[in-house]
């Protein structure tokens, strides 16, 4: 059971990232999928969440511009984001669970994780 975040990096303010996880089957088949992401000092926060079938949730402070979606034939969940900002800066979590919550407890599985840095 495996989660492998990748795609993070160092961009300015207005620009843009396209996170990637790949899982491992089992991880992935039938599970809803999560992006959280954790900045320094601060407790791990919801970004987006996608079902099996494709259903999305976000948080508001990403809403119009983070788009996550899912290659289900790659075992794979993606998470765009446009107009990136300084306070977006963090380090970013993909997570696998049974239903597509906003809370941590609700996934019972966890990537390593891929830092974002958004400079000004």
């Amino acid at each position: 059971v495996q989660l492998q975040a990748s795609g993070g990096g160092l961009v300015q303010a207005g620009g843009s990232l396209r996170l990637s996880c790949a899982a491992s089957g089992r991880t992935f088949s039938g599970n809803a999928m999560g992006w959280f992401r954790q900045a320094p000092g601060k407790e791990r926060e919801f970004v987006a969440a996608i079902t099996w079938g494709g259903g999305t949730s976000y948080a508001d402070s990403v809403k119009g511009r983070f788009t996550i979606s899912r290659n289900n034939a790659k075992n794979t969940v993606y998470l765009q984001m446009n107009s990136l900002k300084p306070e977006d800066t963090a380090v970013y979590y993909c997570a696998a669970g049974r239903v597509r919550g906003t809370r941590v407890p609700e996934y019972d599985y966890w990537g390593q994780g891929t830092q974002v840095t958004v400079s000004s």
